[in-house]
């Protein structure tokens, strides 16, 4: 069994061949979060492939279909792998990262995937929900308590890379590691008034066309 993440629309044939390529079934398809960057392809490619698509549990408020609940700590298991629910509000109320193991590598975690929470050199933006003050401090929370107590050796798969409009400072390369992050990136060293600060005082211009991508991502 398999699992999409962060499906783009468009991009629903790309991971079906490679599900077919591998030989597994795409048994979850989970976005992070509700995108306002891009549209997602996650409900059209659960559809396709008889998938359960998953969203942490607090989007019931929002979106408008039913979908797989997730909770903070829930774990699911494909296989020898499981993937462990991190509920991480702070870019969005509802965001989560995925942390991986791999029982044939051993019991420790294998990787996390932090969606648009945690970047390599930055973390995520925490204005697209509004209240930017109050997300600023959960993020914060999230990162310190959910993410930068985690192996330093863990590696990181974050949703962005340079050029993404949901953070600023977004370094080039597409992974990391805990302790790297917890050493270079600027903003966690920073305790949790001036993280606040920092953050808040000069984010990005919000992604083009954000209020039609986000009503289109919870749309029925």
């Amino acid at each position: 069994m398999a699992v999409a993440v962060d499906v783009v629309a468009g991009d629903e044939d790309w991971f079906i061949e490679q599900a077919e390529q591998a030989n597994v079934r795409i048994a979850y398809v989970i976005d992070t979060h509700i995108h306002a960057d891009h549209y997602s392809g996650g409900k059209a490619l659960a559809k396709r492939v008889g998938a359960s698509y998953c969203l942490h549990e607090s989007a019931r408020s929002v979106v408008k279909f039913e979908y797989t609940p997730l909770s903070n700590e829930q774990v699911l298991k494909l296989g020898n792998v499981n993937i462990q629910v991190l509920h991480t509000p702070g870019h969005t109320l509802d965001s989560m990262c995925l942390l991986v193991s791999d029982a044939r590598r051993g019991p420790d975690p294998w990787f996390v995937i932090t969606g648009d929470t945690l970047f390599v050199g930055a973390t995520g933006r925490p204005d697209l929900a509004g209240q930017e003050q109050e997300m600023a401090g959960m993020l914060y929370d999230s990162l310190h308590e959910k993410l930068l107590n985690l192996p330093s050796e863990l590696e990181i798969f974050p949703g962005h890379q340079a050029g993404s409009a949901c953070g600023a400072g977004l370094s080039g390369k597409p992974s990391s590691t805990i302790g790297f992050e917890k050493r270079c990136n600027a903003l966690l060293t920073m305790d949790r008034r001036s993280f606040i600060q920092a953050l808040t005082a000069d984010m990005p211009e919000r992604p083009a066309n954000m209020n039609q991508i986000m009503t289109a991502n919870i749309a029925p």
